[in-house]
């Protein structure tokens, strides 16, 4: 598989999966629907795929320039970390505005989904490396 096909294929099924994810954390937290809920989801979604594609290309040429190959717990636990809190940064304005909360309110709410998909990101990466094998940079 070619670098930019596995890139494409994680971002694509990582965000599907995503989804549903954050659909589910978000009617246990919130007072949205179920239709507000999966917008939400999905705008997000959409987001995060682009920042996924951006971050892990960044990440990946750092990681291809360390001496010490593969991806142990620190560095999954890394990568995890700062994906997320990027993301916080560009969803954050857009939960508080479609949930028609203020600033602080969405952020406990996106504290609990950071927290959700921290473990999820760390399964799912695990899983897909697993099942496709790891990328060349780590290698």
């Amino acid at each position: 598989m070619t670098p930019t096909t596995r890139k494409i294929l994680y971002a694509v099924s990582f965000e599907s999966l995503g989804v549903a994810v954050a659909t589910l954390g978000l009617l246990a937290m919130s007072e949205a629907n179920a239709t507000q809920s999966v917008i939400l989801s999905v705008l997000t979604a959409t987001i995060a795929m682009g920042w996924s594609m951006g971050f892990n290309a960044l990440f990946e040429a750092w990681e291809a320039r360390q001496s010490q190959k593969g991806r142990s717990l620190t560095r999954r636990s890394v990568h995890a970390l700062l994906f997320e809190g990027g993301l916080v940064i560009l969803v954050l304005p857009i939960m508080a505005w479609w949930l028609q909360v203020d600033l602080w309110t969405a952020l406990k709410y996106e504290a609990g989904l950071i927290l959700l998909f921290i473990i999820y990101t760390y399964i799912f990466t695990w899983s897909f490396d697993r099942i496709f094998g790891l990328p060349h940079s780590a290698r």
